[in-house]
Formats: C-alpha cells, structure tokens, sequence
C-alpha cells in the first residue's frame, strides 16, 4: 500500500464588502476574503495539502491567478477538480483534518455545514473530514482582522 501524506496553508486578507466563503459555505458577516477566486482559504488550503500529498504541485500551478477563467470561481469547482487529479493517479483520501485561524466570526455554529460540503464534493464520508477553528488571541493580522489563514493535512494511500 502506498501511503502519502500532505500539508496545505492558505491566508487571505479580510475587507468590508466583501462575500465571506468558507469552507464552500457563504457566512453573513460584514467583511469577506480577497482573491482572485472566492477566497475559501479552508478549501484552498484541503486543495494544497491533497495535491502535495501525490506530488502534483499547488494549487497555483493547476489554477493559476494569473489566468481569467478562475476570477471569482467558486472554490468548490476547484476542490472537485483536485479530487479528480489526484483519483487520475489512483489515489483516495483517507482522512483531512483542518484548521482555520480566525478571530471573528465564532464559526463552531457553521463546522458540521462545511465538513458535509467538503465530503459531499470530494465523495467521501463526512467522518473523513475535520475541521478545527481557533483564534490568534488578538495577536497578529488575525488578531486584528485583517486577515484569514488556514492549514490542512492529508492523507492519501492507493
């Protein structure tokens, strides 16, 4: 059996006006991600940590912000795609475990939406799908919020 795994991270700023999309959930908030896509730093970072895991690179190489086909994509498309990259060279996913560093807002109320929507696109159980929020205890760009990050790790086996 051949087993891999993966770590991915992902930081976006935060501004007013802006849609907030998190782990492919839209979250009523008064300030959102800016990026080139939707800004989900939870998925951006699942979509690293599982390309990492079967050595394909980031997820900049596979959808680069340079390029106008993924301005202001939904960041799920890309999970999807991910997932199928990485089944084309026979990989499955084991497990994903995540962690969202964010000061405001409390997203306890919101994990179990974003664990189903994450299993749900790669078509795998939602008890193969972990996600962790924390602050930074008013420390540093998420302390002060103006900013989002996220980190994952993975593993895959074929």
């Amino acid at each position: 059996m051949n087993i891999r795994t993966g770590i991915g991270f992902d930081v976006h700023q935060l501004a007013e006006g802006e849609e907030f999309w998190l782990g492919g959930i839209l979250l009523d908030y008064y300030k959102g991600g800016v990026g080139h896509s939707d800004a989900d730093v939870l998925l951006h970072a699942i979509c690293d940590a599982l390309l990492g895991a079967a050595n394909m690179g980031d997820i900049g190489k596979h959808f680069p912000d340079t390029s106008s086909d993924y301005k202001g994509i939904d960041s799920k498309i890309l999970l999807k795609k991910v997932g199928e990259l990485i089944a084309q060279k026979e990989y499955k996913i084991s497990n994903i475990d995540s962690t969202i560093c964010l000061q405001k807002p409390k997203l306890a109320p919101h994990l179990d939406t974003m664990k189903a929507v994450i299993a749900k696109v790669l078509e795998i159980e939602v008890d193969q799908v972990s996600i962790k929020a924390t602050t930074t205890e008013n420390l540093g760009f998420v302390g002060r919020e103006e900013g989002i990050s996220a980190y994952s790790s993975v593993l895959i086996f074929k």
